[in-house]
C-alpha cells in the first residue's frame, strides 16, 4: 500500500500541484504574520533594553491608555533629580524630556514623515552612560536658537549643518539652527518617527508644567544592582511616582509595542484563517475527483486484499505528503511575505530597522500542523468514501463512485440556517459589543448553512442562471449548463470557496457604504461651523493654530475639540473635551435634558449611557484621568447620540486641570455674519501657511477627508481577501482540469460526431462562468444581508444610515463572470487538444 501510495503521488502530481499551492498560499500568511511580528517584537525589545537607563522614575499613571492616542502632561519636579542624586549606590542621574507634536519642516516646507508616526522633542544630556543618543556630526544643542536631529530625518528632509530648521511645536512654530545630527540607539532605527533634541531649559518649556521633567534616568554605582537601587530610590520618593529597573522598564515599554502588534497580528491571522478556510472546499474537491476517478483502481485494490482501513490510509497519506510539501514551502514563502510587510509599513513611512528577520520554533511549528491539519481534515471525507469502494467493482465496465441522497443534507442546511437567522435576529435587539458579537456567531453559521445547502440549490439556481445559454449558444449552451448541474456536490465544493470570498467582500462594502452615508448625514446635522481645521489621521496638533485663527477679523469664533480616555466606574471610556462658550454655534446638538451652559464644571452625558447608568441632570460622575486625578463632575446636559462628541464632554479647562493633552484634535471655525466664507477661506489658508500638518475643509471637503479614511480602511480588506479569490479562482481551475480528465471517452465522443475545438473550449468557458456566477450569487446575497445586520446592530453607534453599493455589488458579479472566463483558459485548451482516438478508447 505504501509503494500505491508513492505511485498515486507521482501519477497524480500535476493534479495534487493546485491543491498544494491553496495550502502554500494560507501557510505563508501565517507564518508572514508571525514572522514579522516576532520580528519588530525583538527589534523594540533590544532598542529599550539597550536605551533604557539602569532605573527609571517616571509619573504614576491611573490605567493603561493602551492604543487609545492618550497622553497626559504630568511630569515630575525638577527637584527630584537632586533627591535621587543624593540617594546611596546612585552613580548618576538626569533628568528627561520627552513631547509629543514637534514636526520638523522639509526643505519642500511640509512636514517630515508620514503613516502617523509621531514626531518627538527630547532634552540633550551628556551623560552618555544614561542617553541613546550618540552624535555623529556637529555638537549637542546649547540654547534656545539650536537644535540636534536624527540622522534618518535629516537625510529625509535634506538638511545640513547649518541650516535654519523649521518647527512645529505643541505652542507655536519656531526656528532654530541645526548644529547636530545624531544616531539613535545603535541602529538609528525610528520606525518613521522623527526626533528633535534640545537644551534642557528650552525642552522644558515644551512641557505643559514649568521646571519639570517627563522622567528621570539613574545609572547604578559598580556592585550596585538594579533592584536594590530601585528599592534605595523608591523610599527616597514620594508615593505618586514610579520607580522601575531597567528589565521592568522594557517590559513596560515592550508590551505596550506587543499589544499593538497582538491586534495586527489577529488581523492578518484573520484574513489567513479565511484563505486556509476558502482552500479546504479546494483539497476536498481535488481528492473527491481522484477518487472518484480511481474508483476501479481501488475495487481491485480490494479485491487483492487491502482492507478498508488501509484504502483509507492511502488516500490519507496522498493528503499528508501535500500537507508537508504545502506546509513547508508556504513556511519558507512566508520570509517573503514578512518582508513584504516590512516593504508595505516602509511605504507608508513606518520604517523598521529590524536586522534580520527573526524565525522562532511556533512559526514552524504552527506552519506545518496548519498545512497538515488543513489538508488531512479536507481529504478525510473523500479518504472514507474511497473505502466504501467494494471489490466487486473492478469487473464492472464502468465504475462510479455511489451517490448520496441529499436528503439529509438539505435537513442539516435548514436547521442551520435558522439557527443562523434566529441569531441575526436577536442581534438586532441586542446593544454594543454583544450585537456585534451575535453578528458574528450568525455570519458563520449561515455560511455553514450554505455550504451545506449549495449542492441542494445548485441545480435549481443554474438552471436559473443558465436558462439563456440554450438561446444564446445553442447545443453548446445547453451541454454547458447540464455539465454544471451534472454533480451538484462538486459544484457546490467548487463555488462555495468563492462564496464565502464575495460573502465577505460584500458585507465589508456594505458596512464601508453605510459608514460613509452615516458620515455625510452626520457632518450634515451636526456640523454648524463654517470650515474645520483638521490633520490627517486626526493626529492632534499645535494650540497655536487656534490663536492665529483666532487674531484673524473674519473670524468671530473658533471652537476647540480634544479627544481622550478616562475611567468611569472602572471602565476606560473615550472622551471629548470642548470650549463651552463657543460648542453651541460649532456643533449642533439635540438636548434631551440640560445644554452646554453648566458644561464649564460640569459633564455632558449621551442618553444611551446616561440611562444605563441611571444617572440623570445634576447627578455626579467621578472621572479618574490617565495622570491620576479624579473630576467629581455634575451632569449639566444629557443629549441624543451623536457621533462629534461621543459618550462624555467635558470643558476643555477640566481636562487641562487634570493634565489632559494640551493639543487640539478639531477645530471650528465660525466666521462674522458678514462674512462671506468663500472670501475669508484664502485669508485663513494664508494664516495655515506656517503649519502645514493641517488642512482648512469646508463642509464637502470634511465629508470626503472622512470618507476616504473609510474607503483606505476597505480597500486594505478587499485587497487581504484578495488571497481568498484566488484561491477560489485556482480551486475552479483545478476542478475544471480534473473533470476534462473524468470525462476524456465523453469529449472524444463529441469531437467525433463533429464538435469543433472551438466549440468545445466554448462549452467548458461557459461552464466555468455559470458555476463562478452562482458562487458570486450566492456570496453576494449572503453578504448583502451580512452587512444589513451588521448596520442594524452598530445603528447605536453612529452607523445610523444603511446605505447598498448595487454599483460595486453590480461589478463584482460581473468579475465573478471574468474569473469564470479566465479559470476555464487553461482546462479548455487542454480538453480541445486531445487526440480523438485516444479520448475515445480511454476507459
Amino acid at each position: 500500500m505504501l509503494r500505491a501510495t508513492v505511485r498515486n503521488l507521482l501519477a497524480h502530481k500535476l493534479r495534487l500541484l493546485l491543491s498544494a499551492v491553496a495550502v502554500v498560499l494560507g501557510v505563508s500568511f501565517v507564518s508572514g504574520s508571525l514572522v514579522f511580528t516576532d520580528t519588530i517584537s525583538k527589534t523594540f525589545n533590544d532598542l529599550f533594553s539597550e536605551v533604557t537607563a539602569d532605573v527609571t522614575v517616571s509619573p504614576e499613571t491611573a490605567f493603561d491608555a493602551g492604543f487609545t492616542g492618550t497622553v497626559t502632561t504630568k511630569s515630575l519636579p525638577a527637584s527630584l533629580v537632586d533627591v535621587v542624586s543624593g540617594v546611596d549606590g546612585v552613580e548618576a542621574a538626569v533628568g528627561d524630556v520627552f513631547v509629543e507634536g514637534v514636526q520638523i519642516l522639509g526643505e519642500d516646507g511640509e512636514v517630515v514623515g508620514t503613516g502617523g508616526a509621531p514626531g518627538l522633542g527630547v532634552n540633550w544630556t551628556d551623560e552618555e552612560a544614561l542617553t541613546a543618543l550618540t552624535l555623529v556630526d556637529g555638537d549637542a544643542p546649547r540654547s534656545s536658537d539650536q537644535v540636534a536631529i536624527d540622522s534618518a530625518t535629516a537625510e529625509k528632509a535634506g538638511l545640513s549643518l547649518g541650516d535654519q530648521v523649521r518647527l512645529l511645536t505643541p505652542e507655536e512654530p519656531r526656528t532654530a539652527q541645526l548644529v547636530g545630527i545624531f544616531r539613535f540607539g545603535s541602529s538609528g532605527g525610528l520606525a518613521g518617527a522623527t526626533l528633535t533634541a534640545f537644551d534642557t531649559e528650552t525642552a522644558q518649556s515644551l512641557l505643559a508644567e514649568p521646571d519639570t521633567f517627563s522622567s528621570i534616568s539613574i545609572a547604578a554605582a559598580d556592585g550596585v544592582s538594579d533592584a536594590v537601587l530601585r528599592d534605595r530610590v523608591r523610599e527616597a520618593l514620594p508615593a505618586e511616582v514610579v520607580v522601575r529597573t531597567q528589565k521592568q522598564q522594557t517590559e513596560q515599554d515592550a508590551g505596550e509595542i506587543e499589544d499593538g502588534l497582538q491586534f495586527f497580528n489577529i488581523i492578518l491571522l484573520v484574513f489567513a484563517g479565511v484563505s486556509l478556510f476558502v482552500g479546504s472546499f479546494m483539497i476536498l474537491n481535488t481528492f473527491s475527483m481522484l477518487v472518484a476517478q480511481r474508483t476501479r483502481e481501488l475495487a481491485l485494490l480490494r479485491a487483492l486484499g487491502a482492507s478498508r482501513r488501509q484504502v483509507t490510509r492511502s488516500v490519507l497519506g496522498e493528503a499528508l505528503v501535500v500537507g508537508l510539501v504545502g506546509g513547508l514551502i508556504g513556511m519558507g514563502a512566508g520570509v517573503l511575505i514578512a518582508l513584504g510587510l516590512k516593504a508595505a509599513f516602509a511605504a507608508v513611512g513606518l520604517e523598521i530597522e529590524t536586522g534580520a528577520l527573526v524565525f522562532r520554533p511556533r512559526t514552524a511549528l504552527w506552519s506545518m500542523v496548519i498545512g497538515v491539519g488543513v489538508t488531512l481534515v479536507a481529504a478525510y471525507l473523500p479518504a472514507r468514501r474511497a473505502s466504501r469502494v467494494a471489490p466487486v467493482a473492478a469487473m464492472r465496465d464502468d465504475t462510479a463512485m455511489p451517490q448520496r441522497s441529499l436528503k439529509w443534507r438539505t435537513v442539516v442546511g435548514i436547521v442551520l440556517a435558522v439557527v443562523g437567522v434566529l441569531t441575526l435576529v436577536g442581534s438586532l435587539s441586542a446593544g454594543g459589543q454583544e450585537a456585534a458579537s451575535l453578528v458574528g456567531l450568525g455570519v458563520f453559521v449561515s455560511i455553514l448553512s450554505a455550504i451545506v445547502l449549495s449542492p441542494v440549490l445548485s441545480r435549481p439556481v443554474i438552471g436559473a442562471l443558465g436558462a439563456v445559454y440554450p438561446r444564446m449558444f445553442g447545443t453548446i449552451g445547453r451541454l454547458a449548463r447540464d455539465n454544471a448541474q451534472r454533480n451538484p456536490r462538486r459544484t457546490a465544493a467548487t463555488s462555495s470557496a468563492l462564496m464565502v470570498g464575495l460573502a465577505l467582500v460584500a458585507a465589508f462594502g456594505v458596512l464601508a457604504a453605510s459608514i460613509n452615508s452615516s458620515i455625510g448625514g452626520l457632518i450634515d446635522r451636526a456640523l454648524g461651523s463654517d470650515y474645520v481645521v483638521t490633520a490627517a489621521q486626526q493626529l492632534p496638533f499645535g494650540a497655536s493654530v487656534a490663536r492665529d485663527i483666532e487674531a484673524l477679523p473674519d473670524v468671530e469664533s473658533v471652537t476647540r475639540q480634544r479627544f481622550g480616555a478616562a475611567q468611569v466606574d472602572g471602565s476606560t471610556v473615550f472622551i471629548g473635551a470642548a470650549d463651552p462658550a463657543s460648542l453651541a454655534t460649532s456643533i449642533q446638538v439635540d438636548y434631551s435634558a440640560g445644554d452646554a451652559a453648566g458644561l464649564v464644571d460640569g459633564l455632558l452625558v449621551d442618553e444611551p449611557t446616561a440611562t444605563s447608568k441611571g444617572v440623570t441632570i445634576g447627578d455626579t460622575v467621578d472621572m479618574v484621568f490617565l495622570g491620576g486625578s479624579t473630576a467629581t463632575l455634575p451632569i449639566a446636559g444629557i443629549y441624543q447620540p451623536n457621533g462629534a462628541l461621543g459618550q462624555y464632554v467635558v470643558s476643555l479647562d477640566t481636562w487641562e486641570a487634570n493634565g489632559g493633552d494640551t493639543r487640539d484634535s478639531f477645530l471650528y471655525v465660525n466666521l462674522k455674519d458678514d462674512v462671506d466664507a468663500a472670501d475669508a477661506a484664502p485669508v485663513i489658508e494664508r494664516t495655515l501657511k506656517a503649519y502645514p500638518n493641517v488642512d482648512l475643509l469646508d463642509q464637502a471637503g470634511f465629508k470626503d477627508q472622512q470618507r476616504g479614511q473609510v474607503n483606505q480602511l476597505l480597500f486594505l480588506i478587499y485587497a487581504l481577501l484578495a488571497l481568498a479569490i484566488l484561491i477560489a479562482v485556482l480551486g475552479i481551475v483545478n476542478t475544471l482540469a480534473l473533470a476534462v480528465i473524468e470525462r476524456t471517452r465523453e469529449i472524444g465522443l463529441l469531437r467525433a460526431v463533429g464538435m469543433s475545438r472551438r466549440q468545445l473550449r466554448l462549452m467548458v468557458r461557459l461552464e466555468s462562468v455559470v458555476i463562478s456566477v452562482f458562487g458570486a450569487v450566492l456570496g453576494l446575497g449572503l453578504g448583502v444581508l451580512f452587512g444589513v445586520l451588521l448596520q442594524r446592530s452598530l445603528a447605536g453607534q453612529g452607523i445610523s444610515d444603511l446605505a447598498i453599493p448595487w454599483g460595486s455589488l453590480v461589478l463584482f458579479l460581473v468579475v465573478a463572470a471574468v474569473i469564470g472566463v479566465l479559470a476555464a483558459i487553461w482546462p479548455a485548451r487542454r480538453a480541445a487538444r486531445l487526440d480523438v482516438l485516444r479520448a475515445i478508447t480511454t476507459e
